[in-house]
């Protein structure tokens, strides 16, 4: 009786084992797919460049367009200098009016691209 306790136990064990180590290797698979999917993703924001200006370094057009009534208790909190893959540029603000937050692509001139 004790042999065939201890042989259930061990048949138990092995079982355990192998079903653990098939859900482990089908979870490094998964993970293996999602590192591919995000460094796909990675190269292709890296096509752009983004550069961080301060506020008060920004084109006199966008620092009109901001000064307007447009922008209006708007506040800009981030700024940056994007060059796309084709070179075309423009600037993208991060603005906040109180719990409110919205991102505005403008061109140096201070109209509105995207």
């Amino acid at each position: 009786m004790k042999k065939l306790v201890v042989s259930a136990f061990a048949l138990a064990l092995i079982s355990f084992t192998s079903v653990q180590a098939q859900t482990s290797s089908q979870a490094t698979a998964d993970h293996s797919a999602h590192q591919e999917a995000v460094a796909q993703k990675t190269t292709k924001a890296d096509q752009k460049e983004k550069v961080a200006v301060k506020t008060e370094d920004l084109p006199e057009g966008i620092q009109k367009t901001i000064k307007s009534d447009d922008f209006k208790g708007w506040t800009v909190k981030k700024a940056f200098l994007v060059t796309e893959p084709d070179k075309a540029q423009y600037y993208e603000l991060q603005v906040a009016n109180g719990k409110e937050n919205a991102l505005v692509k403008l061109d140096k001139d201070g109209r509105n691209v995207g």
